[in-house]
């Protein structure tokens, strides 16, 4: 603090709304309302007050108070707003509140101390409290100095002591924890969970039997280091250090209690500790970086635009010729992605809607290099000079660069969030006010602190969507144009051809977080089956020949089918080995013969032929060589079952015996998902269909062992496919639970009817690991159709079996369910019959 005297206001009792909880976690979605003491110091000199005895030469600590409580409280007991999330978010909310600059003639403050101790805390301990100190920056900001988090009367009954009748009693302990970062960088105001940190100390501590106070203390400290670093949420060099009391009320007569005091980090621990910080920098070389790229287009093939700009982005030298602007050892690789959204234009409204998206990427280029080759990337697309956030075929922004903060701007300049064509500002200024940059972002790195503002991106998003009422934003799906036209082309050698769109749809997620409804009303998709194989479950040999095959896909076109899902390959339980070249020798022909559906004796149509030849084409297959053959005769998708991880895929990861074999699939499947740019269908399976449906180790789950095993097994999967090097894209991935396959009946009906669970954005994994969910936010495909599930079902109810193509009606019941849940795509065989069906269900649940 800058002066000696201090202004206070001491433990300000005020009401909040608060996320977390209190004794207990809050149920459902809806804030707890419970007390805080919200204390306050300003550094001020009183010495004129002193001498006039004026008020009005100080601080007004009444009116202090007041806004405090204004701000902080909901207006009625019936609002639920203004919520927080944590203790450190009302801190932050305090520090803006009286150190922001207001349009008024009050002088602004120089800083503050703020202290906010929540006295109905979790069980065990007497308060929690979050203390920081802040001052105003020159730039209409204030900088966090230190941030302390406190646990007060933490009370365990370990066994300790070292007389003989210590060693048979448990007795009291109580235990103080003050966590301090001593340069404050990266705070989050989600940075520390009290619930877990203080259940898992309570749990250790009574499980321990030590003689003295001074290893209790200890062990105390390293626990606590230990879930600090495990729970760091991407903090760069993170060091904190950790003050512990342990004392013992009933040790003395004569006294209150006897007591340890001990301050550590994590090098006073090195067997016990080891250092992983997590940031957005995930390298421990210095040359390398993280930033985050956000990306748009409104004119031309927008989607062809995008894939186009990321594959120039992985190739600088190539853009960049110039080897005084870019060295030859510069190097960029994109490592994540977020889902592909339409939006509606901003600022200038008279344009078409924009596809936005964003990508995490690992380099060692400056950032003002960087700047130079986006701008080199934007010219190659086709960006042309226009008026300021007008059309473009392609917009690139650099928003973060590490933990960076920048501004190339004159000072003049810098006073306003514009003026960015020829410099670099990071971050990004207009960040909080757009969700098409923030949505994205979220998906990738939603606990990211954003540097200047001191929030994580989360809770921007949340912000900014609390004060929108704008339509949720849409996410789109991709089906690039398969066979490549003749003689196709890249702008840039190395860089393979980029094909343009087919078609593409758009969906909503189902539990959308925004109040008002979209605009446009989405609909579930229809993939229609075609086993070109003589041994199917449902329909062998039916569709096994190219007259046949078109037959049904000239039905599927009437019945409005979305796209045809063809295999050659049965998974049913039993089924007979197929090589890879029948497989191919099965399905590629009739791919071709959909793609030159106007060349048929058959008379139809044109509209009929027209959609014929422009349905999308998924390709059911786990085998490589499939896919690569299927995709140039014109396929435009991939229906994986075992979701790039090969027929020996469980475990997974896999038993040495079976893991060249797995990573040989997963490299060969993402490669050409990566190089054809298609959308994939990744399935949750244990290897056989019929086998494996021990789904006890999930039982710990709230949710359901069964929708907890899909989320973690398959999850597994989708993170390895999205992220890294060589990964795809985010958008491009649909995720499938697996009906039917290593399920029971009731696993099969408990995914059917709690489906939009698989995909919910919640936290998955035991206490205290819990981590969020890898599938949030995936679209997904659900197959039940004439599923032998159903079979048992009606033979339970009606005393008689079912055959498969029996079970049409049980279909259309569990379609329904699927429609219900928000599933984006529904795989089934009866095609005009679910085209009702779902037709109906849109109606009633989108």
């Amino acid at each position: 603090m800058l002066h000696s005297d201090l202004i206070r206001v001491n433990d300000l009792l005020i009401t909040v709304l608060l996320h977390s909880g209190s004794r207990w976690p809050s149920k459902g979605s809806k804030p707890t309302a419970q007390p805080v003491h919200v204390s306050l110091a300003i550094p001020h000199d009183i010495s004129s007050t002193a001498r006039s005895d004026d008020l009005s030469q100080s601080i007004n600590y009444s009116t202090l108070a007041s806004t405090l409580r204004t701000s902080l409280s909901p207006a009625a007991a019936s609002l639920e707003e203004p919520a927080f999330e944590s203790l450190e978010q009302i801190v932050f909310r305090c520090f803006d509140l009286l150190l922001l600059p207001e349009p008024t003639s009050t002088p602004r403050l120089p800083g503050a101390q703020i202290r906010v101790v929540q006295l109905k805390p979790p069980l065990h301990c007497q308060a929690l409290a979050v203390e920081g100190v802040a001052t105003c920056g020159a730039d209409a900001s204030w900088r966090l100095i230190e941030l302390h988090h406190i646990v007060e009367n933490l009370e365990c009954y370990p066994i300790v002591g070292v007389n003989p009748a210590e060693r048979l009693e448990r007795q009291l302990v109580r235990i103080n924890i003050t966590v301090n970062d001593p340069s404050a960088t990266g705070m989050s105001v989600h940075w520390l969970d009290f619930r877990t940190l203080t259940r898992r100390l309570h749990q250790k501590v009574e499980a321990t039997s030590y003689l003295t106070l001074e290893a209790l203390a200890s062990f105390v400290a390293v626990e606590t280091l230990q879930h600090l670093q495990s729970n760091s949420n991407g903090i760069i060099d993170y060091n904190p250090k950790v003050s512990i009391k342990a004392a013992k009320p009933c040790a003395l007569v004569f006294a209150d209690s006897s007591e340890v005091e001990i301050t550590r980090v994590s090098n006073d621990y090195p067997t016990e500790l080891h250092s992983s910080p997590r940031s957005l920098n995930h390298s421990a070389s210095g040359d390398m970086h993280s930033a985050a790229i956000a990306l748009g287009s409104n004119i031309g093939d927008k989607f062809q635009n995008i894939e186009l700009a990321l594959r120039l982005l992985e190739n600088p030298l190539s853009v960049v010729t110039d080897r005084s602007t870019l060295s030859d050892n510069a190097f960029l690789f994109v490592v994540n992605t977020s889902f592909l959204y339409e939006s509606a234009p901003m600022y200038v409204t008279d344009q078409p809607s924009f596809i936005n998206c964003a990508c995490m990427i690992e380099t060692n280029i400056p950032p003002v290099v960087l700047l130079q080759l986006v701008k080199k990337i934007e010219e190659i697309v086709g960006r042309r000079p226009s008026f300021q956030n007008g059309p473009r075929a392609i917009d690139l922004d650099i928003v973060l660069y590490d933990e960076l903060v920048l501004d190339t701007r004159m000072p003049q300049e810098q006073l306003t969030p514009d003026n960015l064509s020829v410099d670099l500002v990071i971050p990004h200024p207009r960040m909080p006010e757009r969700e098409f940059v923030l949505r994205p972002l979220f998906d990738m790195i939603p606990e990211y602190v954003h540097p200047s503002l001191h929030k994580t991106l989360s809770t921007l998003l949340h912000e900014l969507l609390l004060v929108s009422n704008d339509p949720p934003m849409e996410k789109v799906l991709v089906f690039p144009r398969y066979p490549l036209p003749p003689n196709v082309s890249s702008p840039l050698s190395g860089i393979g051809p980029v094909p343009s769109t087919l078609t593409f749809w758009r969906y909503t997620d189902s539990k959308s977080v925004r109040k008002v409804q979209s605009k446009t009303k989405g609909r579930t998709r229809l993939m229609a089956t075609l086993n070109a194989t003589p041994d199917s479950f449902s329909d062998g040999s039916t569709h096994n020949t190219i007259p046949s095959a078109l037959a049904y896909i000239r039905q599927a076109a009437r019945a409005s089918v979305d796209i045809m899902d063809i295999g050659g390959y049965s998974t049913r339980p039993g089924a007979a080995f197929v090589s890879v070249d029948e497989e191919i020798d099965r399905v590629v022909p009739i791919v071709q013969a959909m793609r030159s559906a106007g060349s048929t004796t058959i008379e139809e149509d044109n509209e009929e032929i027209r959609r014929v030849k422009e349905m999308p084409i998924s390709i059911d297959t786990f085998r490589w060589e499939v896919t690569e053959k299927a995709i140039l005769a014109g396929a435009n998708c991939i229906n994986d079952v075992y979701a790039f991880t090969g027929p020996q895929n469980y475990p997974y990861p896999a038993l040495e015996v079976d893991r060249q074999q797995n990573n040989e699939s997963m490299r060969q499947m993402k490669g050409l998902a990566r190089k054809f740019a298609v959308p994939v269908v990744l399935m949750h399976s244990r290897g056989d269909a019929g086998m494996n449906k021990d789904y006890s180790a999930y039982s710990y789950s709230d949710d359901g062992a069964v929708i907890e095993a899909v989320r973690e097994e398959l999850g597994l999967k989708v993170d390895q496919i999205v992220k890294g090097k060589g990964s795809i894209r985010r958008w491009n991935v649909i995720v499938d639970p697996g009906i039917g396959f290593s399920k029971t009946v009731e696993d099969n009906l408990e995914l059917l009817r709690r489906g939009g669970a698989v995909t919910a954005d919640t936290l998955i994994g035991r206490v205290p690991s819990k981590r969020k969910n890898p599938l949030t936010g995936f679209p997904q495909l659900i197959g039940t159709s004439r599923k032998s599930f159903l079979g048992v079902v009606l033979a339970n109810a009606r005393g008689r079996s079912a055959e498969a193509k029996d079970r049409a009606w049980a279909t259309a019941s569990a379609v329904s369910c699927a429609v219900q849940q928000g599933a984006l795509v529904v795989r089934v065989h009866d095609t005009h019959e679910m085209s009702d069906v779902v037709a109906i269900a849109d109606a009633l649940w989108r």
